[in-house]
């Protein structure tokens, strides 16, 4: 019967916006799970050029209900298991962000290898003895393919 009305349909939405890097690439790290890994991280040390004002930009937020530090590297929520001491918050936030980026663990760093257009310390400046990527950077080619005529 082409005249009856369809049917309401209760669409409903979800909180989760984005990808979970966790479930994607089916890594986690010890430092997560583990709060005594990130007990000994001075901050003030690790900070790049010794301006710790890019750390209050750092701070813990939540991504599915877990605590987490967000991963600008990577564009992503790096997930922290262990229990946060209360007041304590943004200080092991910052802590396992940075020993995320000092061991190279960041799927941001992992990146470089293929895409750094520039010459860059493969760590950033986390680590003083990083290697450099990105000096011989060559734009991506998909074989068989030719660019159209005329460009």
């Amino acid at each position: 019967m082409a005249d009856e009305p369809t049917p309401a349909v209760t669409r409903q939405l979800t909180t989760r916006v984005g990808i979970d890097t966790e479930e994607l690439t089916g890594k986690t790290f010890p430092y997560q799970f583990d709060r005594s890994l990130v007990e000994d991280v001075d901050l003030v040390a690790a900070t790049p050029g010794e301006d710790i004002n890019w750390l209050e930009d750092i701070h813990l937020m939540y991504e599915d209900g877990v605590p987490a530090v967000f991963d600008r590297y990577t564009n992503a929520f790096l997930k922290i298991y262990f229990e946060i001491p209360e007041g304590r918050e943004d200080e092991y936030a910052r802590k396992v962000l940075i020993k995320h980026l000092q061991e190279g663990n960041s799927y941001g760093i992992w990146l470089k290898h293929k895409h750094a257009k520039f010459p860059q310390p493969e760590l950033g400046p986390w680590r003083a003895d990083s290697q450099t990527v990105g000096e011989n950077w060559k734009p991506p080619t998909l074989e068989g393919w030719e660019p159209p005529l005329g460009h």
